[in-house]
C-alpha cells in the first residue's frame, strides 16, 4: 500500500466489497446513524464525502442483495394501501 492508497482509505474508508456481511452492516448502520447531524452540521466537503461512502456501501449492500424483502408498504401500491391502515413494515 503507497501513501496515495492509505490517504484514500482514511478519506473513504475500506472498499466496501472488501467487508463481510456483518462489517457491511455495521458500516451502514453507522452512516445511517450519522446521515442527519452530518447534513444539517457538517461542512460541504464532509457531507459531500458521507454522501460518496453511503452511496458506495448502499451500493454493494444492493449488489449482495438482489432479491432483498421489500415491503409491499414501500411501494407505490403499499403507500395507496398504507393509507387505508396497512403497515409499512415487512411481515415475515
Amino acid at each position: 500500500m503507497n501513501a496515495h492508497d492509505e490517504w484514500e482509505t482514511a478519506m473513504t474508508g475500506v472498499d466496501p466489497s472488501r467487508l463481510d456481511d456483518q462489517q457491511l452492516m455495521k458500516e451502514l448502520e453507522t452512516i445511517h446513524r450519522t446521515r442527519h447531524d452530518t447534513l444539517l452540521y457538517a461542512s460541504n466537503d464532509a457531507l459531500r464525502a458521507h454522501n460518496g461512502r453511503m452511496a458506495e456501501l448502499e451500493g454493494e449492500y444492493l449488489r449482495r442483495n438482489p432479491r432483498r424483502l421489500v415491503a409491499s408498504g414501500r411501494t407505490r401500491e403499499g403507500a395507496r394501501e398504507r393509507g387505508r391502515g396497512e403497515s409499512a413494515t415487512p411481515r415475515v
